[in-house]
């Protein structure tokens, strides 16, 4: 009977909303009280207009049991607009494959590019040093010469990304970066001085990566897919890693120094030509989105903030004037200070901790960023579970940043302890696999406070987290050459890692601010 009763209320409640007009709903709620049943219209992360015409929701609504307070949920199925980001079936009942997952899938193969193309100096740096003679000290120098460029190119590029949008900046950083990659062993060769600047080049280029991915990805997923989205792309970022070092010195042995240089170079081009044809910087823009799959994003978005008018600046000021702004900086400072370090170094500390070898060391060192590759993408699917699940982003957010700054904390204060290199890579494992939880932190939050200059927060924060990563990568190679060993550097940053989590939680949130 109370089935019954429920499906004539759903019934009715449908046949009255046919005739709404600019009525915005995303999930309808029933809930049952003592005096029988209480409708309550739920708002999560944006609107879904029920309108005549193409808007029209024309299939039936379906009723299912709700996750946190056992009510039941009445969802729109329509068109195949439940379906996720992995696709599903279609109204024929054929496989269709979202357009948002051919443009994560393209992303997460360009961010896996950025990051090969930086793992092989890591690598090629240990038989240059060995032909050049270069010190411990000024091997930092040469590591840290891509972050020159990378210090300015950050807020630069973001602000382009705001005015232009993330396809064309893409690109154009692509391109660039690529010519550099092509260039670094006959600069090599050349001289000291043109590797430096052509590493500087590399870097400048390669600065507009990150918030050209943040703000594509945020117009074309809604947002209770963004987290995921973001940690699909970054498991591209991380694979790059692992890429780079192991295939660099097996080029390396077989074609030469220059070898993976070429390879990586080539391989951006390929990717460009891709890129160019099949992406837009909004899937408004797009020829080959599906109409229900267009209804979807913008259903799962807040209310977009208009772009930057033609001249308009971004309010420096007023952005730095807020406490959550210093939150985003701090984070981005602490996380770019651990990652450089570890990437930079970890090839030189399994080989000088350990005396392994140069292809020994790679894999070692390949094994930790291919496991925070997946752990990314948890991170990102559980961040978006705990949204849809009714959880404020305030919240997400401050959990997810403080996974990725606690754990790895408390893993390289361990590393401390590691007598071989095999215990030496589980720790490492662990801080970087935890650590890619900070993608559903902070580098998330940008978009949350800031949506109309979330690009140009992203490269602030990023310009900030850069200068901290050349000081840390510097101050590895100084550090052990003056007390000849690691440990010290590892418990500093460490404790870096802990202040920062104990920041985060004061004054982060999850609302909209500017």
């Amino acid at each position: 009977m109370a089935a019954a009763a429920l499906s004539s209320k759903a019934a009715a409640f449908s046949a009255r909303s046919s005739n709404l007009t600019d009525t915005h709903l995303n999930s309808l709620r029933f809930k049952k009280t003592l005096l029988g049943f209480q409708y309550k219209i739920s708002r999560r992360c944006g609107n879904l207009s029920l309108r005549g015409g193409s808007g029209r929701i024309r299939a039936p609504a379906t009723v299912e049991k709700g996750k946190r307070n056992g009510g039941l949920v009445v969802r729109c199925t329509a068109e195949g607009l439940e379906r996720g980001i992995f696709g599903g079936r279609g109204q024929e009942g054929n496989f269709v494959m979202p357009e948002r997952l051919k443009v994560v899938a393209l992303m997460a193969c360009v961010m896996c590019l950025c990051n090969a193309d930086r793992v092989v100096m890591s690598v090629a740096i240990v038989p240059l040093a060995a032909k050049h003679g270069w010190s411990s000290s000024f091997l930092g120098i040469v590591q840290s010469s891509f972050l020159w460029g990378y210090i300015f190119s950050s807020v630069i590029g973001g602000a382009l990304v705001d005015k232009y949008g993330g396809k064309k900046v893409m690109g154009w950083g692509v391109a660039l970066w690529s010519l550099a990659t092509l260039l670094t062993p006959w600069a090599a060769n050349h001289s000291t001085a043109s590797l430096l600047a052509v590493r500087a080049f590399f870097g400048l280029a390669e600065g507009v990566a990150l918030p050209a991915m943040n703000i594509l990805l945020s117009r074309w997923f809604p947002c209770d897919e963004r987290a995921t989205a973001v940690g699909l792309s970054m498991g591209g970022f991380h694979l790059g890693n692992v890429v780079g070092l192991v295939l660099t010195p097996i080029v390396m042995s077989s074609v030469g120094l220059s070898g993976p240089f070429i390879l990586f170079a080539s391989l951006g081009v390929l990717w460009l030509s891709t890129w160019t044809l099949r992406v837009t910087s909004d899937p408004q823009e797009s020829l080959s989105i599906s109409n229900s799959e267009l209804r979807l994003i913008q259903a799962g978005k807040s209310n977009a903030p208009p772009p930057l008018k033609k001249g308009e600046l971004p309010p420096l000021r007023l952005l730095l004037s807020k406490m959550p702004t210093w939150a985003i900086i701090f984070a981005n400072v602490t996380n770019n200070w651990g990652y450089f370090v570890l990437l930079s170094w970890m090839p030189v500390y399994f080989k000088t901790v350990f005396n392994v070898n140069l292809k020994q060391a790679a894999w070692f060192s390949a094994v930790p960023w291919g496991t925070m590759a997946f752990s990314g993408y948890v991170a990102g699917a559980a961040s978006d579970n705990l949204i849809k699940a009714g959880y404020s982003l305030t919240f997400v957010r401050k959990v997810m940043q403080s996974i990725g700054f606690i754990g790895p904390g408390l893993a390289l204060l361990c590393l401390n302890y590691a007598k071989t290199p095999v215990v030496a890579s589980v720790f490492i494992t662990v801080a970087l696999s935890l650590s890619s939880f900070s993608q559903a932190g902070f580098l998330l939050n940008m978009q949350d406070i800031a949506p109309r200059y979330a690009g140009f927060l992203h490269g602030i924060s990023n310009s900030a987290g850069t200068l901290a990563a050349i000081i840390s990568t510097i101050g590895t190679g100084y550090f052990v050459q003056w007390l000849g060993s690691f440990q010290a550097f590892l418990t500093v940053t460490a404790c870096l890692y802990f202040i920062t989590a104990i920041f985060w939680n004061l004054f982060a949130t999850g609302e909209r601010i500017f």
